[in-house]
């Protein structure tokens, strides 16, 4: 029986149980493998539906804490420390339903070392879900560098043509940030004696000065990881060039740890630090946005616009978080979980269009809503939720954003609400374009006319995800209901200090 104490535990390790299951079963029984793997991140998703039925949506503090001393380092305890708040649940239920969903949409992608891959998507679901419920800086950090190590594999064993190149890429540019943010760890941790997050937070002492070098050294591992421009080239190289299931769990869930940092550490352990640099993070947030899409309409490789879209939707979080109020961090949170839907989606549509051709130029393409009605139904539908149109889940995140953003006293400057704005426009230009490439005009290749619709498997594969697109553009509340409380309480603390730095 599961217990309320040890419900983390579960969700973050019961995908360990199916990688055990997975070792001892024949390496050439392909299905039985798939199956386990899908079975075990599947009730993964059920014991986090179970925490979600346990936790208080009225409660803004850390819920099913669970603490354990775990060793001594220089004499301060490390301990086996997790939590979930209104923060975070979010992004632990995005996780653990993405992980079947992409699963099961590398069903037939993926022939060979099947064995291996799963197991490394397993292991990459166990450090994703450790991210977000750690509530220790050094178990924290442990799981943030695991998750390193099943995605390096999974971009350069079963990756594209550039598969060595986009790895190493990824994994040191990952590697690079993640150094300074350990010795700002080690510093605090030896500085105050503890590394556990909840006690450095309500400690609150320490000196500005000291706080711009440590908000430096964490914003360095968290906007690599987002990306934020100028620090993305890494991305759509890995995203190109990774499997479909790699793409969707790295757009879905990769990238919101680092939007996560901001949220759980840069802001409430640093906020004068946060509050000085607010601005100059709306800066290059409001460029990511109009960059990242610039770039995309540029594109020809419809994976490769789908890439450099996330620059520009992640530059919405990071400017929805640094509006440092409330409407700006909830839109920022519920913006983070509608881009793992929105884009997942995209990353799972592209990868069953090149099942079928094996290529991703748009040029290859035209027409195609002739002979795949339904596959061309459900894109434009998740074309239309990207891009932010009303009734879909995208606007209600870009407009909270664009709401907390414009009256921010921490930013401002309505001027950034104002370019984010274009932002939007730019997005519906790229997408409906690359929409109108794929399915509208002639049908004048034969490679197109001979093409089958979607499969029941891919229909199942994509309804969780329509579903919950249209559940949160049409009733947000429930989603709100969860973060607003915790979200409350941190605005709460940080409205003297941005009074005081502004």
């Amino acid at each position: 029986m599961i217990s309320l104490t040890s419900i983390l535990t579960w969700v973050a390790f019961f995908p360990l149980l199916g990688v055990v299951v997975i070792l001892f079963i024949p390496r050439d029984r392909h299905n039985a493998i798939r199956w386990t793997a899908l079975l075990a991140s599947t009730v993964t998703f059920v014991i986090s539906l179970v925490m979600l039925s346990q936790f208080d949506a009225t409660d803004p503090d850390v819920q099913m804490a669970i603490r354990h001393p775990w060793f001594q380092l220089a004499g301060v305890e490390i301990a086996y420390s997790l939590g979930v708040d209104g923060l975070s649940i979010l992004l632990v239920l995005l996780t653990t339903l993405l992980t079947p969903i992409s699963i099961l949409s590398t069903w037939t992608a993926i022939e060979e070392r099947v064995k291996e891959f799963m197991a490394f998507f397993l292991l990459l679901e166990v450090g994703m879900v450790g991210v977000f419920v750690s509530l220790d800086l050094f178990l924290f950090y442990i799981f943030w560098e695991f998750t390193l190590v099943p995605m390096y594999f999974l971009i350069g064993i079963w990756g594209g043509p550039r598969k060595i190149y986009a790895a190493i890429k990824f994994f040191l540019y990952t590697m690079a940030g993640s150094i300074l943010m350990l010795l700002a760890i080690l510093w605090l941790g030896l500085r105050f004696e503890t590394f556990s997050v909840p006690d450095l937070i309500a400690q609150g002492n320490i000196p500005p000065d000291i706080q711009t070098w440590l908000f430096l050294a964490f914003a360095a591992a968290f906007a690599i990881k987002v990306p934020m421009w100028p620090l993305h080239s890494w991305l759509p190289d890995a995203h190109v060039e990774a499997p479909t299931a790699g793409s969707v769990i790295l757009a879905g869930v990769l990238l919101k740890m680092g939007t996560y940092g901001f949220l759980r550490f840069n802001i409430p352990m640093f906020p004068e630090a946060a509050a000085r640099y607010a601005p100059w993070m709306a800066v290059l947030a409001v460029i990511g946005i109009l960059y990242g899409a610039a770039v995309s309409y540029a594109q020809r490789d419809v994976k490769k616009l789908v890439a450099y879209s996330s620059v520009s939707h992640l530059g919405f979080v990071v400017l929805g978080l640094f509006a440092l109020n409330s409407q700006g961090i909830q839109g920022g949170i519920l913006q983070m979980v509608n881009h793992g839907l929105s884009t997942g989606a995209l990353f799972i549509i592209v990868g069953m269009i090149y099942e079928r051709r094996h290529t991703r130029e748009m040029d290859d393409f035209g027409g195609l809503w002739r002979v795949m009605p339904v596959y061309a139904a459900l894109t434009l539908i998740v074309t239309l939720s990207s891009m932010g149109l009303p009734g879909l889940n995208g606007f209600v995140g870009e407009f909270t954003i664009l709401l907390g953003s414009f009256g921010s006293v921490a930013i401002g400057s309505s001027w950034f609400a104002g370019l984010a704005a274009i932002g939007v426009i730019l997005a519906a230009i790229y997408l409906l374009y690359m929409f109108q490439k794929l399915f509208l005009g002639p049908l004048d290749k034969e490679e197109n006319k001979i093409l089958k619709d979607l499969t029941w498997r891919e229909i199942v594969t994509l309804a969780p995800l329509i579903v919950l697109i249209f559940w949160i553009g049409l009733y947000p509340k429930p989603f709100f209901d969860l973060i607003a409380p915790a979200v409350d309480q941190l605005v709460s603390t940080l409205q003297a200090v941005v009074m005081v730095v502004h």
